[in-house]
């Protein structure tokens, strides 16, 4: 991973929490909490993608290997999070 692809904030970042984003982890909770209440959806499609997905930062983080093949959805919801998904 080079450092223009590190979730680190840069001085531009905006937001209540952009300046304590460390980590992968990080990032995804700042940008659900900033995309809930928005009625927002991000949809990606792939074809045959592989990607290493690194657990820690740095250069030398190990990493899992993910295959996407179609479309992956991201919604937000008012809820906690905490309750169960429902079809």
């Amino acid at each position: 991973m080079t450092d223009s692809q590190n979730p680190v904030p840069t001085a531009n970042a905006t937001g209540p929490d952009a300046h304590n984003i460390k980590d992968w982890t990080d990032l995804g909770k700042e940008m659900w909490s900033y995309l809930t209440g928005k009625s927002a959806a991000i949809n990606y499609s792939f074809i045959d993608m592989t990607v290493e997905v690194p657990r820690d930062i740095g250069p030398d983080a190990p990493r899992a290997t993910w295959k996407l093949n179609g479309t992956l959805r991201v919604t937000t919801s008012e809820g906690s999070g905490t309750e169960p998904l429902t079809k």
